[in-house]
């Protein structure tokens, strides 16, 4: 009887182990880009005036906007960087994609320039317009 619990006990954990196994030595997304600078915006209570203004250091380097969102996020949304030696401003546009034929769904987009040169390390402030919509939830991220 303690052997046919033995096996069994063996069948029921080594599928796991396996299915473990491959998940941690799976290639992952990771690219080897560091996160700079993330802000999720989803409550209009991080707005003053409609407007959000953060500070964060950053170092010389070529970087990349990256935005999470979903149809409810601002159709037009205003970024603008501004340090020492650098500035920069963009009105980045929703746009939303169909897909499916039988099933359809949305993914969505900011169209917009998304990629800045840093020339020097320096502090950065960042001002972001959603134009109003302080409801529509969004994170935007700058990498390296």
């Amino acid at each position: 009887m303690k052997k046919k619990n033995l096996i069994g006990l063996i069948l029921t954990v080594a599928p796991l182990v396996v299915v473990f196994g491959l998940i941690l030595t799976a290639p992952s997304d990771n690219t080897g880009r560091e996160q700079i600078y993330h802000a999720r915006l989803a409550d209009p209570k991080q707005y003053t005036d409609g407007i959000f203004v953060e500070t964060f250091p950053i170092k010389k380097g070529e970087y990349e906007f990256r935005f999470v969102l979903n149809g409810d996020s601002p159709q037009t949304l205003g970024v603008s960087l501004s340090g020492t030696t650098f500035s920069f401003s963009e009105e980045f546009e929703l746009k939303g994609t169909e897909h499916g034929d039988i099933g359809k769904y949305y993914t969505w987009e900011y169209l917009g320039q998304n990629k800045i040169e840093i020339l020097d390390d320096q502090e950065l402030q960042i001002t972001i317009n959603p134009h109003g919509n302080v409801l529509g939830p969004f994170s935007i991220y700058l990498i390296k």
